[in-house]
């Protein structure tokens, strides 16, 4: 206890400045006076995060602008080339991190946490934060072809028995493909990458080991040739294994450079050890002139070694075609929209093996916030028993006060665990697990017992206390944001506990969300006031900026208020007339760059009011996917790559989903609206198309619109949880069609 008397703040004080530094405290108080007064200034996990990701760009501050002459990924291909419109000056930037091209795709088999991934130039990263392998050709006409280094490339991502990454790069005759997935093998997963590569002139197929991944720099300290040679072992741990004995094998060292330079050096090593840890190594598969050379490389993942020792038996996986059966199946006539509900709803499922993840890489990691929508998604094409799986999983987060917590600092999750777990009983029909009841109560009590008096003289009167950013929104904040996610947590305990027979527990629930909704609405009139607008900002004592977005939630997902409420409207009409990049939302919080799942939500609340305007948004949003159908989390306006966190982003790939589950079909009240975002070109297009089985909370329905001769035919078929709801259908041109009793089509002219 003495600790604590000692004069540390004095101390470290003048330690700091007989350095010439400043005061560490100092620089904390002032950074504090940007935010309100908070419990939890950042949470200790972003802050972790944050070490890390500047941690390895202070590495690569030191080992990349000296060694520009090394072959390196794209990224920093493009962003180190001043010719390059990813140039990035380095000047006083301690740290050296990917903000130009954060793109990448994983490949895997469902219920495998397991995720290699492929970056933009065919680059795999098969081990999570591992080191990577790459592929090139050179000939003996010392041409080289060096995808990282090509303007162009062809990458596509082919579904159906397996999830297969396809990367073609050429150079005038000379041609490279390699195929990445990932298999399984006597129940051990291995990423596989086949290569085939074509010259005219005698060349070689180069394997190689790269110190690096798409966040920068891994360390390779030790490389071991196999005793067949036919292989490589790295770093005493991970085997590369090749389906031929190369003809050629070449190891290099931090000082002698990349192996590049050194391809056809007399160097007869069979191994390499680097202090520094930027060991490398090639492989070299002779191609006869004009021909095509085929080889297999293939890395088993260790862990699962580990892990079958452990168990004494094999872990269980599902296929790709076992996982799709059941799913919501959809055929319209954009095929840009097809390939990427396919290819988005096998990142869902892919990432959601043990637990739910945000991304195969920077954030495979856990959030309640991207759970709830990640979980939404998958069960709303069906796969409700993986979000069972999940929501089990979730009271072991929960704290002995019934706070959710992912984060610390952050008040949104109980609102949405709340939220997820209500609408998993309302779409698949079922009773909340008694499993769920003890959680589910103190989480309720927890917001309740969070909130601020309603009684203080304030405009945050009744609110939630500050939190730090619940979507990127900007320093410790009273957000709004937090509270209506908590209004709807508070409606959705109400109705589970009256599931459970605690009916006086549910009707406290219920005032507790009225009058939360009460001090929102009072919140929101003193703001309309300051600001001469009904627009919501981000919390009461802010302008309104791109923060703004957040306010949206009243709308999307959680449907608090009626679809042309003012407040709503103006918000959108605010956003879209200031934060638009080629009708994308551009996020000035932190994310820098278009939000591919922000811009949809911006459209989700479009929809609902019947503005044919949404259509722009998704149009906007699939032209900035990648060519294998995914988006990062920020989008650089003028690269179209990532600048901001994983390089594919699961919230993302679910809120596309969700986008073409509601154009279809969606929930208003206790009404279900067909069709009401089918853009009427797509009428125009003689054929059928569909979507379904789609959950909802009235049941289970199916949609199917044919098109011919100028008429056009919605069919529609339900099986209903208990009474059949009231069926609207919302054709574009049309007023809105009230169905009748067991109505199970209608008949329209176009």
């Amino acid at each position: 206890m003495w600790l604590k008397w000692l004069p540390w703040r004095f101390l470290i004080k003048h330690l700091a400045h007989s350095h010439g530094f400043l005061d560490p405290f100092q620089i904390l108080s002032r950074l504090s006076r940007f935010a309100q007064p908070s419990e939890v200034m950042v949470p200790v996990e972003l802050l972790r995060a944050g070490a890390l990701l500047h941690a390895r760009g202070l590495i690569n501050s030191q080992a990349i602008q000296h060694n520009l002459d090394w072959i390196w990924p794209y990224w920093v291909e493009q962003q180190f080339n001043p010719r390059s419109e990813s140039f990035i000056p380095r000047a006083f930037s301690l740290t050296h991190i990917n903000l130009t091209h954060r793109n990448w795709t994983a490949v895997g088999i469902p219920d495998f946490s397991e995720m290699p991934i492929v970056d933009p130039r065919g680059l795999v990263t098969p081990v999570f934060d591992g080191w990577s392998f790459d592929s090139w050709i050179v000939t003996e006409g010392k041409e080289s072809l060096l995808p990282s280094r090509l303007n162009s490339i062809s990458q596509n991502l082919l579904y159906g028995e397996n999830l297969v990454v396809v990367t073609k790069a050429s150079l005038g005759v000379i041609t490279l493909e390699s195929r990445v997935m990932l298999v399984v093998e006597a129940g051990i997963p291995i990423c596989r990458i086949s290569l085939a590569g074509h010259a005219e002139s005698q060349g070689w197929i180069v394997a190689s080991l790269r110190p690096f991944n798409p966040e920068g720099i891994s360390f390779i300290h030790d490389i071991a040739l196999l005793s067949d040679k036919k292989g490589w072992r790295v770093n005493k741990e991970y085997n590369v294994l090749f389906s031929h004995a190369p003809g050629r094998i070449v190891f290099s060292d931090y000082q002698t450079g990349d192996v590049y330079h050194n391809l056809f050096s007399k160097d007869e090593r069979n191994e390499v050890q680097c202090d520094v840890g930027m060991a490398t190594a090639a492989a070299l598969f002779k191609i006869q002139p004009g021909s095509t050379r085929e080889i297999t490389v293939d890395v088993p993942l260790k862990t699962y070694k580990k892990y079958l020792f452990s168990l004494k038996k094999l872990p269980a996986f599902t296929s790709w075609e076992q996982s799709i059966q059941g799913v919501s199946q959809l055929s319209v006539p954009d095929e840009r929209f097809q390939f990427l509900y396919e290819s988005v709803l096998r990142t869902l499922i892919l990432h959601s093996s043990d637990t739910v993840y945000a991304g195969p890489y920077t954030y495979k990691r856990f959030w309640f916030r991207d759970a709830a929508f990640i979980l939404h998604a998958l069960l709303c094409t069906g796969l409700s028993e993986r979000v069972e799986r999940v929501l089990d999983l979730f009271p072991s987060y929960q704290t002995t006060m019934g706070y959710f917590r992912s984060q610390e600092g952050e008040w949104d999750s109980n609102g949405q665990v709340l939220w997820i777990i209500h609408r998993f009983c309302e779409l698949t029909g079922k009773e909340p697990k008694a499993g769920w009841r003890s959680s589910i109560r103190h989480a309720g009590r927890w917001i309740q017992k969070k909130r601020l008096s309603k009684y203080l003289d304030v405009p945050h009167a009744g609110l939630f206390p500050p939190g730090f950013s619940a979507e990127h929104l900007g320093p410790s904040d009273y957000y709004y944001w937090d509270n209506f996610w908590n209004v709807m947590g508070l409606r959705a305990a109400a109705s589970l506990m009256d599931s459970f027979g605690e009916y006086t527990v549910a009707e406290d629930f219920r005032k507790e969300a009225s009058s939360l909704l009460d001090s929102i609405d009072c919140s929101l009139r003193i703001v309309a006031k300051r600001i001469g607008s009904p627009a919501m900002p981000a919390s009461p004592y802010r302008r309104l900026d791109s923060g703004a977005i957040g306010s949206l939630a009243a709308g999307y997902p959680l449907q608090l208020w009626d679809p042309q409420d003012p407040r709503l409207l103006s918000t959108v009409t605010y956003l879209m007339n200031e934060c638009l990049v080629d009708n994308g939302f551009f996020h000035d919080m932190i994310h820098s760059g278009i939000n591919p799942y922000l811009t949809l939500h911006i459209a989700q609340v479009l929809l609902r009011a019947g503005d044919c305007r949404f259509f722009n948004f998704m149009k906007a949003v699939a032209n900035l996917a990648t060519s294998t159908g995914q988006w990062p989390e920020a989008i650089h306006p003028n690269t179209g790559g990532g600048c901001m966190g994983d390089g594919q982003h699961v919230w993302a790939a679910a809120e596309w989903v969700l986008m073409i589950r509601n154009c279809f079909v969606r929930e208003e009240g206790r009404r279900l609206i067909l069709c009401s975002g089918i853009p009427a070109h797509w009428y125009k297009q003689k054929g059928l198309f569909s979507f379904g089985p789609v959950l909802t909370s009235f049941g289970k329905i199916t949609i199917t619109i044919s098109s011919y001769q100028r008429k056009v035919v919605v069919n529609w078929d339900g099986v209903w949880h208990k009474e059949e709801p009231q069926v609207e259908i919302w054709i574009a041109g049309h007023t809105p069609l009230i169905a009748g009793p067991d109505q199970k089509f209608v008949e329209l002219e176009v």
